[in-house]
């Protein structure tokens, strides 16, 4: 792997009780690069998302982050990495500060480098920022979680519907922030529903269709495939023959 690649993916794959859910799925991100992970419900993005990070070990395939192997070298590898699960899971007792602090600790980064306060601005946190994760609403929980994904500055992202919960607001914030993470260098895999504010956001595209990788390639050699039209047309395109199959 070539450092100007920090995510690469060979030939993953996943069986879920005798079925394979993701089937040989491979590709690379380049540092500043921003890919949307996108297919319907069940085309095995999450489980794919999940083996990157580490959580669930591939029945054959390798990761490569930074050009350490998950399941190799999974601790060097996930210092590199900011990882944003689908339903986050916070501790209630622990305020939004304390999450930020947890973080830190956790990624062995200085509290006092990591700049607590500026990331509880930026993702408009300052009126709970000493309030108990209990208490904040879904999109304000979605929020923490994020900010506690960047507050190491880590050289991966993969976000699984980091928009869920988020207003308009919030998802301007978040948009924001993902294309800071990619002039800075960041290479960031980002799974939607969001058609709209994956082609306004997103450099490149993946479309996955019952584990398999259906379509790949840059936003712009999408909209040449599309020939002018929307993303949607392409998604829809790329997934007709198994929305036919269903009936």
């Amino acid at each position: 792997m070539s450092e100007s690649h920090p995510i690469v993916v060979e030939g993953l794959a996943r069986d879920w009780e005798g079925t394979r859910a993701v089937d040989d799925v491979s590709f690379e991100v380049a540092a500043g690069r921003v890919v949307a992970l996108v297919g319907p419900n069940g085309a095995g993005k999450t489980t794919t998302l999940r083996m990157m990070a580490g959580i669930v070990q591939p029945t054959a395939g390798t990761v490569a982050l930074c050009g350490h192997g998950i399941a190799t070298h999974p601790v060097a590898a996930k210092q590199h990495l900011g990882w944003v699960p689908h339903d986050p899971a916070l501790f209630d007792a622990l305020t939004v500060r304390e999450h930020l602090e947890l973080a830190c600790d956790l990624w062995g980064v200085q509290v006092a480098d990591a700049d607590i306060d500026g990331w509880i601005e930026r993702f408009h946190l300052s009126e709970k920022a000493d309030a108990p994760t209990s208490a904040l609403s879904r999109g304000q929980k979605q929020k923490v979680a994020l900010a506690s994904a960047a507050v190491h500055r880590p050289d991966v992202l993969l976000l699984d519907e980091p928009m869920t919960g988020l207003d308009p607001a919030a998802i301007r914030t978040m948009k924001a922030w993902v294309r800071a993470e990619a002039d800075r260098g960041v290479a960031i895999i980002l799974s939607s529903h969001l058609l709209g504010v994956v082609e306004d956001l997103c450099t490149d595209l993946i479309v996955l269709v019952k584990g398999r990788v259906r379509y790949r390639g840059t936003m712009e050699e999408a909209r040449v495939a599309l020939d002018g039209e929307r993303l949607e047309e392409l998604f829809f395109k790329a997934t007709a023959e198994d929305a036919e199959g269903t009936g």
